[in-house]
C-alpha cells in the first residue's frame, strides 16, 4: 500500500502529464480547423468548433464502450448522475468559451479562463466561511500574474462586452467541473464509468450543434475522407480527451480542488511550449500557413510564475479536511 504522501505526489503528477495533454490540444485543434477549411472552406465558425469538438467526443465514447463492454450493466446511479453533471459543465464550459473567443482576444480569454483558480478557493472560503490561507491567496495572485504575463493581456486594453462575459461565464462552469469531482458523495465512482458519461453527453451535445450549423451534409462527412484531418483528429482524441480526461477522473479526486485549479493554470505554459515547434512541423506535413511562435521573456516569467506557485503550494497543502470544513 502506497502513503498518503506518495499518493498525492503520483496524483500531482498525473495531472501536469494531463495538463500537458491539454497544451498539445490548443495547436492539434488550430491545425484540424486549418484541415478542415481546406476541405470545406464554406464552413462558418460555428460549424469549425463543433465539428472540432465532436468527433473527438464521439470516437472516445465509442472506444470506452468496446473496451468497457462487459461493465456495461453495473454502472450506479451515482456514476451516471456524476458523468453527467461532468459533460454538461465541461460542455457548457467549452460553448461559452469558444464563442467568447470570437468576440475578444486570445489572451485576454486565456487570462480570463484561468479565473477559477481564484473562484475555487473564494467558493470553498463561503461554503466554510473561513477566509483561504495567506499561501492559497499569494499561490492564487502569482498564477493570475503569470496567466496575464503569458498571454501579453493589456489591462488598459480591457473592456467588458460579449466575449470577456462569456468567457468568465465559461470559467464558472469549469470550476463546477472540478468542484464536482471531489464531492463526497461521489468519492466511491469509478472513473472509467464515470469519463464514459461524460464523454456521450458532450458527443450528444457538440453533434447536435454541429448538424445545426452544417452547411451542408457533404459539410459533415468529407473531413472524414481527409487523411491529415482525420489524423489529427485520433490523435487529439487519444491524448487529449481519453488520455487528459480519464487522468483528471482518476487523479484529481486524490489532491483537494484548490491545488487541482492552480494545477491546470499551467496548460497555458505548454500550449506556448508546444507553440514553439509544432505549428511549422504539422504546416509542412499538410500544406497550410501556420508559423511557430517565438520564445519570450513572457513565456520565461510567466511560465516561471506559475511554476513557482504550483511549487509554494506543495511546501505546506491543503487538506480535504480543511477544505471540506
Amino acid at each position: 500500500m502506497k502513503s498518503p504522501q506518495a499518493i498525492h505526489r503520483q496524483a500531482l503528477l498525473m495531472l501536469v502529464l494531463a495538463n500537458l495533454f491539454w497544451g498539445l490540444s490548443f495547436p492539434l485543434i488550430k491545425s484540424i480547423v486549418l484541415a478542415h477549411q481546406l476541405v470545406v472552406p464554406e464552413s462558418s465558425t460555428w460549424f469549425l468548433t463543433a465539428y472540432t469538438v465532436a468527433p473527438r467526443f464521439l470516437i472516445a465514447t465509442l472506444v470506452l464502450l468496446v473496451v468497457m463492454r462487459k461493465q456495461l450493466g453495473s454502472f450506479t446511479a451515482l456514476e451516471v448522475k456524476q458523468g453527467v453533471l461532468i459533460g454538461l459543465s465541461a460542455g457548457a464550459g467549452m460553448w461559452f468559451q469558444n464563442d467568447g473567443l470570437q468576440f475578444t482576444d486570445a489572451s485576454v480569454s486565456a487570462f480570463l479562463t484561468q479565473f477559477y483558480a481564484i473562484m475555487i478557493p473564494a467558493w470553498l472560503a463561503l461554503r466554510s466561511r473561513r477566509w483561504p490561507s495567506g499561501l492559497v491567496l499569494t499561490c492564487c495572485a502569482l498564477v493570475l500574474a503569470g496567466v496575464a504575463i503569458l498571454g501579453k493581456f493589456d489591462f488598459r486594453a480591457m473592456h467588458f462586452g460579449r466575449g470577456e462575459l462569456e468567457t468568465l461565464l465559461s470559467s464558472v462552469f469549469f470550476m463546477m467541473q472540478i468542484l464536482l469531482l471531489e464531492r463526497k458523495e461521489f468519492a466511491a465512482n469509478r472513473p472509467l464509468q464515470v469519463s464514459l458519461m461524460m464523454f456521450a453527453v458532450e458527443a450528444v451535445l457538440f453533434s447536435g450543434l454541429a448538424v445545426w450549423a452544417t452547411p451542408g451534409l457533404p459539410a459533415l462527412l468529407v473531413p472524414w475522407t481527409s487523411p491529415p484531418w482525420l489524423i489529427l483528429t485520433l490523435v487529439l482524441t487519444v491524448f487529449c480527451t481519453l488520455g487528459a480526461y480519464i487522468l483528471m477522473n482518476t487523479w484529481q479526486p486524490k489532491i483537494t480542488a484548490t491545488e487541482a485549479g492552480l494545477i491546470y493554470c499551467g496548460e497555458p505554459l505548454f500550449t506556448a511550449i508546444m507553440a514553439l515547434f509544432l505549428p511549422a512541423m504539422l504546416s509542412v506535413w499538410i500544406g497550410f500557413n501556420y508559423p511557430n511562435e517565438t520564445l519570450t521573456w513572457n513565456l520565461l516569467i510567466g511560465g516561471g510564475l506559475i511554476t513557482l506557485a504550483n511549487v509554494l503550494l506543495q511546501l505546506k497543502p491543503p487538506t480535504k479536511a480543511q477544505e471540506n470544513l
